[in-house]
């Protein structure tokens, strides 16, 4: 038997990761992995999507402004700087861990690597800190290499992990990825193709679970980008054994 601990997406939340490894036992106060994770005992899947704040406050806290311009280059290459920063630390963590923590591609994740899709929130934000025609900060190479590395999923005992949903198509970030309503509203009106695509359980991220994380348990998934609600999700998993709770920290 092993125990998941499933983080969602974490978009530069890092005190927030860190205190969820922490609370999991999967991170220790300096933050390596502890020796359950580093036997495979304890199994870490970040859901993706790593890189880019959520808002205009976030960013200008980061960069120390009052007000965030994701047009100005210098403070677009500070955010790029700080996000650096923590990702080295991260991938320390992963490399430390003998190969049981996963962190599975988000897209945006993917469009810091590639560029082809500028990435937006409604509101306006625009995410071009990592792209240098545009101002921004290219990725290091090696973070950069590290980064395309990540899986598009995870399948333990059945139980498959992946960003946005249960469909090939739902990880691969196109234009069809973009455009369709399914991407983010499967799991409300098409829940069963958890079941269709034959995992026992399904566990994502993408959309944002704004009363926390959400769990069907009739349809047989989780929805689990909740980490600005200081929750995660663990599961214990065996051929025989599929167990799962909330946590909080």
């Amino acid at each position: 038997m092993i125990k998941v601990v499933a983080v969602g997406d974490v978009h530069g939340q890092w005190a927030e990761l860190w205190r969820a490894l922490r609370a999991a036992m999967a991170a220790d106060a300096m933050c390596e992995p502890t020796l359950p994770v580093v036997e495979g005992r304890f199994q870490v899947v970040v859901i993706g999507d790593l890189v880019h704040y959520k808002d205009f406050e976030t960013y200008a806290r980061i960069v120390g402004v009052e007000y965030y311009d994701p047009s100005d280059e210098e403070q677009l290459k500070r955010a790029a700087k700080a996000q650096i920063r923590e990702l080295y630390r991260f991938k320390h963590y992963v490399e430390r861990a003998q190969g049981n923590v996963t962190v599975i591609l988000g897209n945006h994740d993917e469009a810091a690597l590639t560029h082809q899709y500028q990435l937006s929130t409604r509101g306006g934000l625009h995410h071009n800190e990592f792209n240098e025609e545009r101002g921004g900060l290219a990725l290091p190479k090696e973070l950069a290499v590290w980064m395309a590395s990540f899986p598009r999923e995870k399948v333990f005992y059945g139980v498959q992990f992946a960003h946005a949903g249960p469909l090939p198509g739902m990880q691969i970030f196109d234009d069809f990825f973009y455009h369709d309503a399914d991407t983010k509203q499967w799991w409300q009106h098409k829940p069963q193709l958890v079941e269709q695509t034959g995992y026992r359980f399904g566990v994502y991220g993408h959309t944002v679970m704004e009363s926390g994380i959400h769990v069907d348990k009739e349809h047989r998934l989780a929805m689990i980008d909740a980490l600005s609600r200081q929750q995660f999700l663990e599961l214990f998993l065996s051929e025989e054994r599929l167990d799962y709770r909330v946590m909080e920290f």
